[in-house]
Formats: structure tokens, C-alpha cells, sequence
């Protein structure tokens, strides 16, 4: 199993907060380390063989937070997304997004269409950004497209199955081989509930800004230990 690269791999990028209060600083700074650590460690991601790394940057939960925080972060998308896509396009990486457009404003959700329209036709791997994100949302959505397909006679039933359903969700990406979670944290939260129920979960004390390379690759040592039967004797 040395040898198992996951295809897909899910991160739950947690306590960018955290960090930052431990080290005396707003909870801002936290996310920007978070953010600038983020497309470091992605690009070690994708260089190691893995094909899609989908990433929960923005819960549709989030919104709850102080409008201080929820102002940086939409602030912070922006202006990453505008100044980060000759990046992302030199690296030949396709950026998608998963989520819903409202609350979202205007601003952001150009931003986010405008850098996946740049970045369609690069080869060398996916990245998914969840934003305005929620796993049991985007299962409901995916029912409802289905409904309008069916009452429109555009897909019958029998068409619909487990593998089939995939093609209804936000993106039509592989499921998750590997979720990981930062900062200590033994929850789920809602990410991406259809695509990892055969993940192998990984879940580490470190939080997000210091998940550096190394890291990654303790959670791969990890997950290439394991006997991954996904529900078959093996």
C-alpha cells in the first residue's frame, strides 16, 4: 500500500483562529497564514500524484461569525482569487468552486466564476474550494436539480443511482479517498457528506497555518498503512 496515492483528497482546514490567538495576533492574521500556507501545501498535494484536493474554506454556518471576521474573509477571497490567478494557471491547476451563490455578494461570486473560467482548460490537477458551503445543502440541491430534470422528462429513475448522483452535486468530482482535519478537532462539520462515505479519516492537533508539507505527508504515510476495503473483504 506504499504505493496508494488517494485520488481525492479532502481537507477540513481548521484553527487558523486559533493559531493566531496563541501567538497574540487578531484572528485575521490567522486566516491570512492560513491562506499563504494553503497554496504552498496544495501544490505538494497535487505534485505527489493526488488528482482533486477539495478544501472547506467557508461554511454556510460561518456567516454566523462577527461581521468583523466574515468581512476579512470575503475581503480576503476577493482579492486572493483576482492576484492569485496567473498562479494557478502557471501551476496548470483547474480551480472550481462548491457551494451556494447567496449570501455570497456580487463582488466575490465574479471573482470566483472569473478565475474559473481562466483556469478551465489547466491539466494538472483540481482545486475545489468550498465556499458558502454545506454538505447536507448541496445533497438537497442535487435532489432538487434531479426533480426539475425528472418533471421536465429530461432523466428518468432508473437513471439515478449512488455513482450517478455525483453528477448532481455542486462539481462532479471523484469521491474522497482521504479527509483530513486540522487543529485537534474529531468532527465532520458538515463537509461533503455524499462524497466521503468511504473516506479513511485522518485528524491531527496541528492547526492549518503550521500543516506544511511534512504534515501532508505523515497523513499519506498514514493512510498508505491502512487496509482500505471500502466495504469489500480484502
Amino acid at each position: 500500500m506504499k504505493n496508494k496515492i488517494p485520488t481525492h483528497v479532502g481537507i477540513i482546514m481548521d484553527g487558523n483562529g486559533r493559531w493566531a490567538t496563541r501567538q497574540g495576533l487578531k484572528r485575521t492574521d490567522g486566516h491570512y497564514a492560513g491562506y499563504k500556507r494553503l497554496k504552498q501545501t496544495a501544490l505538494h498535494i497535487l505534485s505527489k500524484g493526488v488528482k482533486v484536493l477539495s478544501v472547506f474554506a467557508f461554511s454556510t454556518e460561518n456567516f454566523g461569525r462577527s461581521e468583523e471576521e466574515v468581512s476579512y474573509l470575503m475581503s480576503l477571497f476577493v482579492k486572493a482569487f483576482k492576484s492569485d490567478k496567473k498562479f494557478f494557471i502557471k501551476n496548470n491547476i483547474k480551480v472550481v468552486f462548491s457551494g451556494r451563490h447567496e449570501p455570497l455578494s456580487d463582488e466575490v461570486w465574479n471573482v470566483m466564476r472569473e478565475i474559473e473560467e481562466s483556469t478551465k482548460d489547466c491539466t494538472g490537477g483540481v482545486f475545489n474550494f468550498c465556499i458558502n458551503y454545506g454538505g447536507q445543502s448541496e445533497i438537497v440541491d442535487a435532489s432538487k436539480t434531479i426533480a426539475k430534470l425528472y418533471k421536465e422528462d429530461k432523466i428518468s429513475l432508473d437513471e439515478i443511482d449512488t455513482n450517478t448522483f455525483y453528477k448532481y452535486l455542486y462539481n462532479d468530482l471523484p469521491p474522497i479517498d482521504l479527509l483530513i482535519r486540522t487543529s485537534g478537532e474529531i468532527r465532520i462539520s458538515n463537509f461533503m457528506l455524499y462524497s466521503i462515505s468511504y473516506s479513511e479519516l485522518y485528524f491531527t492537533s496541528t492547526c492549518f497555518p503550521d500543516f506544511d508539507e511534512i504534515e501532508f505527508d505523515k497523513a499519506l504515510d498514514d493512510y498508505q498503512s491502512r487496509n482500505i476495503t471500502k466495504g469489500k473483504i480484502k
